[in-house]
């Protein structure tokens, strides 16, 4: 579940300290590439949340979706048409859909915690009170 975690940050602090201008023939091909990896990532933490996090699936569904969306992204250019915008629709969809998910089970965990301190709390009075 750490490795996602690690590799977005490191992944930010790289671009921003590198600094290194793309040119406008490749920028299509990088926000293909940043979208898939950012999808990958969130869905490498939802899945670390959900208890389903294998580094082998992580790691091999990185590179396969930015390889995958950067080949849509080319063959768009070849044929003249704009696959660029299906494949952004598409990644966009997925981490909206993955950050609705991450953010529904931390807000259940924080729920859940919640009630059961009160529970407790509950618990330890009746406990007081029937020992008096």
């Amino acid at each position: 579940m750490l490795i996602p975690i690690v590799a977005l940050f490191l992944g930010a602090a790289l671009a921003l300290l590198m600094k290194t201008p793309v040119p406008g023939v490749y920028g299509q091909y990088m926000a293909v590439a940043c979208l898939a990896g950012f999808d990958s990532v969130c869905g490498g933490i939802r899945s670390g949340l959900e208890g389903k996090f294998r580094n082998d699936v992580f790691t091999s569904g990185f590179i396969f979706n930015i390889l995958i969306a950067f080949f849509l992204a080319w063959l768009g250019d070849k044929i003249f048409v704009d696959l660029f915008l299906a494949v952004a629709l598409v990644l966009g969809a997925r981490i909206f859909t993955n950050l609705s998910l991450i953010r529904r089970f931390l807000l259940t965990k924080w729920q859940d915690s919640h009630e059961r301190k009160r529970m407790q709390q509950i618990v330890q009075a009746n406990q007081s009170e029937t020992t008096q």
